[in-house]
């Protein structure tokens, strides 16, 4: 390799003082030496030059003059000629080596032939270190994706001097105040990477590699990918009153479409409808009951999972109203079972009260009719459907329940008030009638195979 004279009288005066100092900042220089033949390396970033300077003496310590050293590098593993020096007049020789960014390719010997006076020798083996050069990630891609749908993000490495770094970079996100790698991700050769993700919910996203041997550490700038509904959320006036109670959103839909998914009642479920839903005494036992899940849409546009505890014999009619609400994008608030609420001494059950007040859709519920105690609730059977009962309330006892403000009202997605309505008309051609002729416009009832609804009140049955 070929030095410029100024470089090699600047090198040459620096040997002389018997130091050899890094071409950029960085750590301390490194020397190897045998006895006779000596090595000096500075340091430098990958693709600069690091400076390799030789010195070779006699056994008495005197300066070898005009001798030939051989300045080898080990490149993939095998050694290969970096440079032929000839020392001068203090026995000294200098050269460069363009650094590359695999550590181990950036390993010099030396090595003399010698003569009468001063023994063949080869230096051991030195390792000119790397300054690790800054880096860049970056992590691109769309700030939005609607819910269930792939949005493929890329994830870019840079030196501070534009190479493309190839390498390890975690993918993270902010969850709980806490940063949670999620995926691991491998840059090639150009630098990049990109990953396809599925998010959700709204997501916080930031890139993280370690120091390799030629670049340090990088963080990427945070970045915001918002998970939007697949549905217009239910836009309600600031007037309109909400729900008294609250519920936590269900967990996120499951399978495509509706995915109704119907099994007998499990220990768990059982457990907690006793002594809530479920009492001695309630015409229908666990045999006669079907949990079902389903997927729906809520007022937000989201797909949730929900479920129902429903009459065996009518839950062929509850899933294929549920898939046609779930199909034709009709909102419900949420759709837990009843036995959330906890027991009701006044009703004998579980508290419906409490259930409407959080505008909860339930079917059945082993209990009174609110209102009339002592007369059993056509849900007792597991064949009546409350749907989104705080905006369509019921009257009973002079008063409208679970408020006074929707009666009168109607909303073309979630309260009706006429058997023309969008919803009643659903619910009608899967066998249900609608009770609004009693005041009460979420109660809707499975018709048996003889188009009868089982222990129909004569007023209000909710």
């Amino acid at each position: 390799m070929r030095v410029v004279p100024a470089l090699v009288a600047a090198l040459l005066a620096i040997l002389a003082a018997g130091l050899l100092a890094p071409a950029v900042a960085g750590p301390a220089i490194v020397a190897r030496a045998t006895p006779g033949l000596g090595v000096e390396v500075g340091t430098a970033r990958s693709g600069e030059d690091a400076p390799v300077g030789v010195i070779l003496t006699d056994p008495a310590g005197t300066p070898v003059v005009g001798a030939s050293v051989l300045v080898e590098r080990r490149v993939g593993g095998a050694w290969q000629p970096l440079a032929g020096l000839v020392t001068d007049a203090a026995g000294r020789a200098v050269t460069v080596i363009r650094l590359g960014p695999v550590r181990a390719d950036n390993v010099v010997r030396a090595s003399y032939a010698g003569d009468a006076t001063t023994p063949p020798t080869v230096t051991p083996d030195v390792q000119v270190e790397l300054v690790r050069r800054a880096t860049t990630l970056k992590l691109s891609g769309p700030g939005r994706v609607v819910d269930e749908q792939e949005v493929t993000l890329t994830a870019r490495w840079r030196a501070d001097d534009g190479t493309p770094v190839a390498g390890e970079v975690r993918l993270q996100q902010r969850r709980k105040n806490r940063w949670r790698t999620v995926e691991r991700l491998v840059t090639d050769a150009t630098g990049t990477a990109s990953i396809t993700l599925r998010p959700r919910s709204d997501a916080v996203l930031r890139l993280e590699a370690q120091a390799l041997d030629w670049v340090r550490s990088s963080r990427s700038d945070r970045k915001r990918v918002d998970n939007l509904p697949p549905v217009a959320p239910v836009r309600l006036s600031r007037a309109v009153p909400r729900p008294r109670r609250h519920l936590p959103p269900q967990a996120r839909a499951q399978g495509a479409g509706a995915n109704p998914v119907v099994t007998g009642i499990p220990d768990g479920v059982w457990r907690s409808m006793v002594g809530r839903s479920w009492h001695a005494g309630c015409p229908v036992g666990r045999d006669g009951l079907r949990l079902l899940r389903v997927n729906y849409v809520d007022f937000t546009g989201y797909r949730r999972r929900g479920e129902l505890v429903v009459a065996a014999g009518a839950v062929g009619q509850f899933a294929g109203a549920l898939t046609e609400l779930h199909d034709r994008r009709v909102p419900i608030r949420s759709m837990y079972r009843v036995d959330r609420f906890g027991w009701s001494g006044h009703l004998r059950g579980a508290d419906d009260l409490a259930s409407m007040a959080a505008d909860n859709t339930s079917a059945f519920n082993c209990r009174d009719v609110v209102g009339r105690p002592g007369v059993r609730s056509p849900h007792s059977y597991g064949r009546a459907f409350d749907l989104n009962p705080w905006e369509n309330p019921y009257r009973v006892g002079g008063r409208w329940l679970p408020n006074s403000w929707w009666p009168g009202r109607s909303h073309h997605r979630v309260a009706w008030r006429s058997p023309s309505h969008p919803v009643v008309a659903i619910l009608r051609r899967h066998g249900f009638s609608w009770t609004y002729g009693v005041a009460d416009a979420h109660h809707f009832d499975a018709r048996t195979p003889r188009g009868r609804v089982v222990a129909r009140c004569a007023t209000v049955c909710h």
